[in-house]
């Protein structure tokens, strides 16, 4: 699997990439794509997309993130250099039930601030046991590589 698909008519990102829907544009490579989105959560929020239509990151392979990702690194040192932020949360979503509403795989560079408002989106949970923990690690390990498991 290549991990690209053929472009979707109904994409907004797709139609950003291609120039028939607006953004501003902040960085751009033959790869990759980075602009606002319309709504932020906070100053500096950035959107960043492969050109080459991807669902999502389970459809992904190397060729399409790798540049996507130094795409990212690259915003992410402009955007602490123009708004010097306390932090800054990299937020991808896979799925419906993971709350991703544009099924075209992106990342969301969200400068962050003390006191910015922001929810913590980390649900508390209590600690597993150590026995618990140890089944699931051992249930990652054997899947990982596993053939199929892309």
């Amino acid at each position: 699997m290549t991990g690209h698909q053929r472009e979707s008519d109904s994409c907004v990102f797709c139609a950003i990439v291609a120039g028939t829907e607006s953004a501003d544009r902040v960085y751009e490579t033959e790869e990759a794509l980075a602009f606002l989105p319309l709504a932020p959560a906070t100053p500096g929020h950035t959107v960043i997309v492969p050109k080459a239509h991807v669902t999502d990151l389970w459809h992904a392979d190397m060729a399409t993130l790798a540049p996507v990702m130094e795409a990212t690194l690259e915003v992410s040192a402009a955007l602490r250099r123009a708004f010097d932020p306390d932090g800054l949360n990299l937020i991808n979503s896979a799925g419906a039930a993971a709350t991703q509403t544009v099924f075209h795989i992106h990342f969301h560079l969200v400068p962050r601030w003390d006191g910015d408002g922001i929810a913590d989106f980390w649900p508390g949970r209590e600690e597993l046991p150590p026995g618990e923990r140890v089944k699931i690690a051992e249930k990652i390990r054997r899947c990982i590589g596993a053939a199929g498991s892309r």
